[in-house]
């Protein structure tokens, strides 16, 4: 910290001329100063504990203003694909924020959106054709539902009576109006129930209810007023890493393709590599309509959604009447630095050593599996890919709003483990350039904490 003498900025260099900070500031603590201007995104006012600033960070760990360590094993919120402060992304936005910062991407194009666009579409489903640049996940969602809705317009000469969207119950999509009104209905939409379109839910499929939820399924298409399906394949994040199987999700996305239903797949979290395959839909025999991505698109750097789709979606706008064009848009779509971000990460991620180290990381989450899966305390313990998941045996319901979650919190962060719980979910989702050392200690604490809070 700056002293009261010397006014400083975060960088360590004397103030320019005509800032406008006071002095004063700076002999205040950082996080003294957050509590007077900020407001932190699903963070109660009172009930959280103290924040932490953060300093730098470094590969898979971040650093407090007092010189902390604390391991990010969420990856920052699932953004953070090959570590903090990634040399090879930074200098990749560094040099292009020396040739263009930004332009305008309604009439123009630059390098870097055009071959972030290639090394994506290279990896996705066949299918997939084209890339909308939005800004973060919720948008990317936003952009899909929208896309979905104004193509069965088009194609039906301006009237559909396809109104109906069909999602899994506790799925999370995003905050979002559209985002929301598709995800589960529950605390993180309660407020704006009022507010909501309609939507029509299915249980999450598993061997053991599949007939029951295909059945239901197939109803709703039947009557032909269906219009999409949305999923978070193989895993919803938000709802509690709940995990679930490619042949179960594969049987609704067939039914819903022989009604003609699109399928919009919410690839947010599960996009780049962090289910297994680069994106858990090469993991079905249908692939989907419309994609939407986002988080580690750019390894962390910076924010960015794209929503991609198939060469019919696209052709559904193909009108000279120029009222059918799409009216969607954002300031900052196709930022030249982000897709910079984009395109350095995609590298990396296609690169040997990180290949490696995602088969690393699945197979000590597997390890993890086994040695954890008697443990006190700890139930459903489970991996795919890169995403360990765990549940601590309560006697409170297994939900985001467990009383748990900030005991919880409070006690990877004293162990400088930085797992951030779903309600009593626990998680591990790191970096890949995180190791098997670095993994232990993350296991090692989660079987303390079993042991810690039995039955509480």
């Amino acid at each position: 910290m700056s002293s009261c003498t010397e006014t400083s900025n975060f960088a360590g260099n004397a103030t320019p001329s005509g800032n406008s900070t006071a002095p004063s500031a700076h002999c205040r603590s950082l996080i003294d100063r957050d509590k007077d201007v900020l407001w932190h995104p699903f963070s109660h006012h009172s009930l959280e504990p103290p924040r932490m600033a953060i300093r730098h960070g470094e590969g898979a760990w971040l650093v407090t203003e007092d010189g902390k360590q604390i391991l990010d094993a969420v990856s920052s919120w699932w953004v953070n694909l090959h570590g903090h402060g990634n040399r090879y992304i930074a200098e990749a936005i560094a040099e292009q924020a020396t040739r263009l910062e930004h332009c305008i991407f309604a009439g123009f194009t630059h390098e870097p959106a055009v071959t972030l666009s290639e090394l994506v579409l290279e990896v996705l489903p066949s299918n997939q054709k084209k890339i909308f640049f939005s800004d973060n996940g919720s948008t990317a969602v936003e952009v899909g539902i929208k896309m979905a809705i104004q193509a069965d317009v088009l194609r039906s000469g301006g009237v559909s009576r396809r109104k109906t969207v069909v999602a899994l119950e506790g799925g999370y999509h995003g905050d979002t109006f559209g985002a929301m009104s598709v995800s589960g209905r529950g605390s993180f939409t309660a407020p704006f129930f009022d507010y909501l379109f309609d939507v029509k839910h299915i249980s999450v499929p598993t061997p053991e209810n599949l007939p029951e939820v295909c059945e239901h399924f197939e109803a709703l298409c039947r009557d032909e007023s269906v219009l999409a399906f949305i999923y978070e394949p193989l895993v919803q994040g938000a709802g509690g890493m709940n995990m679930y199987g490619a042949p179960e999700l594969n049987r609704l996305l067939t039914i819903a393709k022989q009604h003609d239903v699109t399928l919009i797949a919410d690839e947010v979290m599960t996009g780049f590599g962090r289910t297994g395959t680069l994106f858990a839909s090469a993991q079905m025999e249908t692939s989907p309509d419309i994609m939407c991505l986002s988080k580690g698109i750019t390894g962390g750097f910076l924010p960015l959604g794209a929503t991609t789709c198939t060469e019919d979606i696209y052709q559904a706008f193909e009108n000279p009447d120029r009222q059918t064009f799409f009216f969607h848009g954002h300031s900052y779509a196709g930022n030249p630095l982000a897709c910079a971000a984009g395109v350095a990460s995609m590298q990396l991620l296609r690169g040997s050593t990180c290949t490696q180290q995602l088969e690393n990381i699945a197979q000590s989450h597997k390890e993890a599996v086994t040695s954890l899966q008697d443990a006190p305390g700890l139930e459903h313990t489970r991996s795919l890919g890169t995403i360990f998941a765990v549940n601590l045996q309560t006697n409170q319901a297994t939900n985001y709003q467990n009383p748990l979650r900030d005991r919880l919190y409070s006690f990877f962060l004293d162990r400088g483990l930085l797992i951030r719980p779903l309600g009593n979910v626990l998680y591990v989702m790191p970096p890949y350039c995180t190791t098997r050392a670095e993994l232990a200690r993350c296991y090692d604490a989660i079987r303390e904490a079993g042991s810690h809070f039995l039955h509480a």
